[in-house]
């Protein structure tokens, strides 16, 4: 099997043939700026308009809830930064999570040299949080909850719809960052109680630079980036107009084949884990054994080094992660498999896997294959593994 494998979808995904022939139009013919008055404009406007009203159907929301960004990382900084300088005179303090994705565990460090305070919860060791020490954190200067709707790297989805209503019945906002949830599960707003929520194109085969941030109606959080009134005057800067008609259609195309979608890749991903688990010694699934996103594959393997996997793995044409593609290149072992209870020494033997409908059985039969015969190779390399052997015989 000589084809490429992809399996780092978490990373980012392929634009649909679909989307990219939406965007087109707006690159070259109906290229007017949203903005102007005149009929070309207008064109542009619609799109907008349209992509706007899509997006916020998917969440059940208004389309005058949803605001463009450049991508989720913005998205995640406006929400946190905005709502930190509107509600500081009603307090300084944040709650947060340890397995954050880095665009909130990074402004959060940058609120705090600002003199805000954030409480960074726990997880338990599969990355769930304990909803007590949620309501034990929560103090009367409380002014932001921001838990993650999925996390990235090992795909646990968090009781969102517990952790609203906490943070309702204290009267304290809720954003979430559903970068990796939005397009794989069902979201609706009013039901969950989420104030705000961020978003990305490009982790549901939309077009990479757009996304947006949800903000409810009466949440009162300034403009992230000034210069101009677009975005009912809360996000500056003339609109992308193609990535956002690529957007809105990629949403379309997720939300109507989210069901057998989604089905499909969890009888892929669950063929993977129990191959994996059963066949290739001293590996671990990390992250909710069930409540996890349809198409996340997170492993540890002891004695090994993930990056030599990794790089094992291109050579056979599969591409794959270590965690976060926005910590690539660190040596350092993932913020979320420490966070979750692993020691540095397996934590670096990690494999994230993430997958789409485009795979097929027989991909994974051979991504299995390939890994049980790399994992042997690399741990007849190591010591530590030698070691291991000759204790336990």
């Amino acid at each position: 099997m000589k084809q490429l494998i992809y399996l780092d979808n978490a990373a980012t995904t392929a634009a649909r043939p679909e989307v990219v022939e939406a965007m087109l139009p707006y690159f070259s013919e109906k290229y007017g700026n949203p903005s102007s008055v005149y009929s070309l404009a207008q064109e542009s406007k619609e799109a907008v308009d349209a992509a706007r009203a899509a997006i916020a159907e998917a969440l059940h929301a208004k389309p005058e809830e949803i605001y463009f960004t450049a991508g989720g990382s913005e998205a995640d900084n406006w929400a946190l930064v905005a709502s930190a300088e509107a509600y500081e005179k009603k307090g300084r303090h944040i709650i947060t999570t340890k397995i954050e994705h880095h665009a909130v565990l990074h402004t959060c460090q940058y609120l705090e040299s600002r003199g805000f305070e954030v409480t960074y919860l726990d997880v338990d060791e599969n990355g769930v949080v304990d909803l007590e020490e949620l309501k034990q954190a929560i103090r009367p200067d409380t002014i932001l909850i921001s838990i993650m709707f999925a996390n990235n790297e090992i795909g646990t989805i968090e009781p969102v719809e517990e952790i609203g209503k906490i943070a309702k019945a204290h009267g304290i906002p809720f954003h979430t960052d559903a970068v990796q949830a939005f397009g794989q599960v069902p979201i609706d707003v009013d039901a969950l109680g989420i104030d705000m929520l961020s978003a990305s194109g490009h982790k549901l085969n939309g077009p990479k630079g757009i996304g947006f941030l949800y903000i409810r109606r009466g949440i009162k959080i300034k403009s992230f980036i000034h210069g101009g009134a677009q975005e009912r005057k809360r996000r500056a800067g003339t609109e992308n107009v193609t990535g956002i008609v690529g957007f809105g259609k990629a949403v379309e195309i997720a939300v109507s084949t989210m069901e057998e979608r989604t089905s499909y890749e969890r009888r892929l991903r669950d063929h993977l884990i129990q191959r994996v688990l059963s066949e290739v010694p001293h590996s671990r699934l990390n992250g909710h054994p069930s409540d996890r996103l349809p198409a996340n594959a997170n492993f540890c393997f002891r004695f090994i080094e993930g990056e030599s996997l990794l790089m094992m793995l291109d050579m056979k044409g599969i591409c794959g992660s270590s965690g976060s593609a926005c910590t690539s290149g660190s040596l350092d072992p993932s913020h979320v498999l420490l966070a979750i209870g692993l020691p540095h020494e397996i934590a670096h033997g990690s494999l994230r896997l993430t997958l789409n409908e485009s795979n097929t059985m027989e991909e994974m039969d051979y991504v299995v294959d390939s890994i049980k015969e790399i994992v042997a190779q690399l741990r007849e390399m190591s010591p530590l593994y030698a070691d291991f052997v000759k204790k336990n015989k």
